[in-house]
């Protein structure tokens, strides 16, 4: 497996690399991810999951217990399972969202997918939507992109545009503040 250091890094990193080398052993890296986004939006939808899952109050018997239940209840089995258990045996389980985060990293990297946040500030129409796809991919040196779009009325117009490390901030928003700023050194 080829590594860029810029991908991941650090202890989650070397968890998340040592996940992704067994999942391609086991021919399992798009169902070990797909397990791995179902955990993750677990975590972030339910405080009580974050929670547990960032304490250091809980010992890891009723942490490797309760999330035991919750996967089990979720569908989530296999590798992902015995990763989570690890972890958590570890104590490292307070480091599993950002882990997550790197396999993922690895998993695109492996396929030449590249992940881009749009937020716009209504829907955006399927042909505005392949329009930017398609820049997208080209000022991704031609990986295939794909987008998470987000709606947030309160940049008013434009868009905000994160691929990778960049972002480029078009937003209505931020060009009013921008105005407003000048105006205050002006006057």
């Amino acid at each position: 497996m080829a590594e860029d250091s810029d991908t991941v890094s650090g202890v989650s990193g070397r968890y998340a690399s040592a996940l992704f080398a067994l999942a391609q052993e086991r021919v399992e890296t798009a169902a070990v991810a797909d397990a791995l986004n179902k955990l993750d939006d677990l975590i972030a939808t339910s405080p009580d999951l974050g929670r547990l899952v960032r304490s250091p109050v809980f010992s890891a018997h009723d942490q490797i217990k309760a999330l035991d239940a919750i996967l089990a209840r979720d569908g989530i089995t296999g590798t992902a399972v015995n990763f989570v258990r690890l972890v958590t045996t570890k104590r490292r389980l307070f480091f599993l969202r950002q882990m997550i985060a790197d396999y993922l990293k690895l998993y695109d990297a492996s396929r030449g997918v590249t992940r881009a946040e749009v937020t716009s500030s209504s829907a955006l129409s399927g042909e505005n939507l392949a329009t930017l796809k398609d820049q997208l991919k080209a000022a991704s040196g031609g990986r295939d992109v794909q987008l998470n779009v987000k709606v947030d009325p309160s940049i008013i117009g434009g868009l905000i545009v994160k691929l990778g490390s960049r972002m480029v901030d078009g937003s209505l928003r931020t060009k009013l503040n921008a105005i407003r700023l000048a105006m205050k050194e002006v006057g």
